[in-house]
């Protein structure tokens, strides 16, 4: 294997063009499918680009386009009465009458829940002058954003370019030639949404209504516009195409809008467009440029030199899922993520962050039973593990905002359902305010989803140490989601601790004492986790703000009457509550080791023991046969691997990513086969969760103090990273050489004292104050 590796490498490097290979993904023919094509985002706007020569297909999105609508009604469920009545079935040793009472009074409703959709494609057929195509590149350069395509036909050279324009809110492109008259192409739409298009010389319009049954009545309506600004030549129409002649050059701009919170919503549709289009290309281009970069351009990464670093990046991808080693492959995928997150997490207006596929939609998620939604048992806190940690921080705005909506609705679904006070959410969310349990308790019964997604709060404090947020919107949050948990939980008479549900551990299920597979307990370990994040967060922000004494005097008690983590009798860390077995020992959940990566509450520091429960249960699980892997579990044991330092694993596990589950474009897909898919779906979560999982390699801050390559793997012995973001307001450029630091430059943007891992003594720095280590 390792010869055939070596002959490819030589035979294509001597052939391939010469590029720079940083932070640019490039290919040398057109997509030939969705998961090919390259993909671009402003937070809001989406757009896939396939590059075709003869025809090209932009692949467009909007992330408010959903089906479904709002439905008071799916909270009509259990109430305070049923929620006694199911407890006292567990506590008086019943479990299984306590999960037959669950599913008949906790099974959510779905209602009109809906789905993100996308919108289609504008697709392009042009007409070139005889003559061979020739030099053809398609390219993504992370650097500023920009997508392009280049090639020659003839004695003409080609340039289209694409960007996703965050300051100007359009999706705008530039077509150009080296000889003038040179563009000729005949434009149209191929939507997936009912709508009536409308030609003119200026361009292409839209307007429908969702109709897309699914998953429930109701859908937004939309609008769009294609307006097309050529530099000479002739412009003729149909009633659906328009065609332009002999132009020299040609500006194409974009905007889709829903009346999802805006009933203006065609007027600004207009309004946009006409904005930019006055603007021209060139501004529109360097706003969109200064904007981006003032953001991707915090970070550099470099991990080592790879032989392939000349090559396209779907051949280095062939070449790493064949067994070579790329480290620059694997620092193009770091910036990949920051730039996919970037593109797909900017706030909009809306109250709407980054879904299962981003703000992209492959047509596949939405036409599956599990919906292109908002999953809160792991998949959409994924999403956003990077951005504090790859210094992305503001690209948590959207995420707040979405809380905030979950909040006030789940206000209500706390109140209705359980006779409680603060806010709950569950395991599927939606556009609408859905807050309720699925509809199926063994998947659809976290209660603790929405409070999960709530510790990112703190955590974003952690990282910023920004008071104005916390004081404004971290504390706020935290604070009502705490309130919840006051009301809700109960001692358990038989323990004296206190403690929710009925609950599950998301989608994994237990045996019970009469050997029955149940699903429904109380206190599973995932919720103590939580509780006791949400419960140490409201603890710590409320000293730090000097605020709600009283509130916190309560908090620091019950913390204390929360049951402990625990080791099981087959040496593992416990799932539940009562020493029980999985009812599937390889299924590909492990929420109750959330524990260990993102809280940090176990640690080598604080307790080895559960760190050696925590690999044995690691272990266990996926060495089953029959271990279901996919693209976010896989992440996931890449981030659990690299708080355990053990570093030829964690690399392992990157590597299974881009073997198993990573496409041509580097996105990453749930396969076909996992929850009743029969072709593989693109999912976001897994790259971000990975660029996590990398910063834990190199860096680790969450146990008190900072350390520098906890995990470093053989294949990254010498690099530097720079704008690499710790816990306490700090910022680190690092440079290590034969696996050993050779020196750290520390920055604080905010006061703060910190320790370093081997070295003696605490650090203080004032705000904007930098501190250099040689080691």
């Amino acid at each position: 294997m390792t010869s055939r590796i070596t002959f490819i490498l030589a035979f294509i490097m001597t052939a391939a063009l010469q590029v720079r290979a940083d932070n640019i993904l490039w290919y040398q023919q057109p997509a030939g499918e969705w998961m090919e094509a390259m993909p671009a985002g402003n937070g809001r706007l989406s757009a896939m680009v396939y590059g075709g020569i003869a025809r090209e297909r932009i692949a467009l999105g909007e992330i408010s386009l959903w089906s479904g609508k709002p439905d008071a009604s799916n909270n009509d469920i259990c109430g305070k009465d049923k929620l006694d009545e199911m407890r006292r079935c567990f506590f008086n040793g019943d479990p299984e009458r306590g999960n037959e009472l669950g599913n008949k009074y906790l099974n959510g409703l779905g209602r009109s829940f809906g789905t993100h959709l996308p919108l289609g494609d504008m697709v392009a057929d042009f007409r070139y002058p005889c003559g061979q195509i020739r030099n053809y590149r398609r390219s993504i350069d992370m650097d500023s954003s920009v997508v392009a395509v280049t090639f020659s036909c003839g004695d003409t050279d080609y340039r289209r370019e694409y960007i996703a324009d965050y300051p100007d809110d359009v999706i705008a492109m530039r077509y150009t030639a080296s000889r003038r008259g040179a563009i000729t192409a005949t434009f149209g739409l191929n939507l997936l949404r009912k709508a009536g298009v409308k030609a003119t010389k200026d361009g292409l319009t839209l307007a429908g209504k969702v109709d897309f049954p699914l998953h429930g009545a109701g859908g937004v309506s939309f609008c769009g516009e294609v307006r097309l600004l050529p530099e000479g030549g002739t412009v003729s129409t149909t009633d659906t195409t328009v065609t332009i002649e002999g132009a020299d050059a040609l500006t194409i701009i974009i905007d889709v809008r829903t009346d999802y919170n805006n009933k203006d919503y065609m007027q600004l549709c207009a309004a946009t467009v006409d904005k930019a289009a006055g603007k021209g290309y060139g501004a529109l281009r360097n706003a969109h440029v200064a904007d981006y970069t003032a953001l991707f351009g915090r970070m550099d990464i470099s991990l080592g030199e790879g032989a392939g670093c000349q090559l396209p990046t779907d051949t280095r991808l062939r070449l790493a899922q064949a067994g070579a080693s790329d480290p620059m492959l694997d620092a193009l995928f770091f910036q990949y993520g920051r730039y996919m997150l970037i593109s797909s997490s900017r706030p909009s207006g809306m109250p709407l962050c980054a879904n299962l596929q981003g703000i992209w939609n492959d047509n596949g998620a939405c036409n599956m039973p599990w919906t292109c939604d908002y999953h809160l048992d792991i998949n959409i806190q994924q999403n956003y593990w990077a951005a504090n940690r790859a210094n992305l921080a503001e690209c948590n705005e959207p995420l707040f905002s979405y809380i905030s909506m979950l909040a006030d609705s789940g206000a209500v679904t706390a109140r209705k359902m359980y006779g409680c006070g603060g806010w709950v959410a569950h395991t599927v969310c939606n556009a609408w305010g859905y807050t309720s349990p699925g509809w199926g308790v063994g998947w659809g019964m976290n209660v603790t989803g929405g409070a999960w997604l709530a510790t990112h709060l703190w955590s974003h404090y952690l990282y910023t140490r920004d008071n104005d947020y916390l004081r404004r919107t971290g504390y706020p949050l935290l604070r009502r989601t705490a309130e919840f948990f006051m009301d809700y939980m109960v001692k358990d008479p038989r323990t004296g601790y206190l403690v929710t549900g009925p609950s599950i551990s998301p989608e994994n299920g237990y045996v019970s004492e009469k050997g029955n597979h149940l699903s429904l307990s109380m206190m599973p370990t995932v919720d103590r986790a939580v509780v006791y994040d949400i419960y140490s967060a409201c603890i710590e922000a409320s000293k730090i703000l000097g605020t709600d004494k009283a509130m916190r005097r309560r908090l620091e008690r019950d913390i204390k009457l929360l049951p402990p983590l625990m080791t099981g009798s087959d040496g593992q860390v416990r799932e539940w509550l009562d020493d029980v077995r999985r009812s599937d020992p390889a299924h590909r959940h492990s929420s109750h080791l959330l524990t260990l990566f993102p809280f940090g509450q176990i640690s080598y520091t604080r307790n080895p023991d559960l760190m050696a429960a925590a690999r044995k249960g690691l272990e266990m699980q996926t060495g089953q046969k029959g271990w279901e892997d996919t693209e976010w579990s896989t992440a996931n044991m890449l981030c659990y691997y690299a708080r355990m330092k053990d570093a030829p694993a964690a690399y392992g596990w990157l590597q299974n990513l881009f073997r198993k589950f990573t496409r041509e474009n580097l996105m990453t897909v749930s396969p076909a086969g996992v929850a009743m898919a029969e072709y593989d779906i693109f999912s976001f979560d897994a790259t971000e969760a990975s660029v996590a999982g990398m910063c834990e390699m190199l860096l680790q801050s969450y146990d008190g103090f900072i350390e520098f390559l906890p995990a470093l793997p053989s294949q990254w012995s010498t690099g530097h990273v720079s704008g690499l973001c710790a816990e306490g307001g700090l910022v680190v450029d690092m440079s290590w050489r034969d696996g050993k630091m050779t020196s750290a430059r520390i920055k604080a943007t905010a006061d703060c004292t910190f320790s370093v891992k081997g070295i003696s003594g605490k650090i203080r720095l004032k705000k904007g104050e930098e501190k250099l280590i040689n080691f």
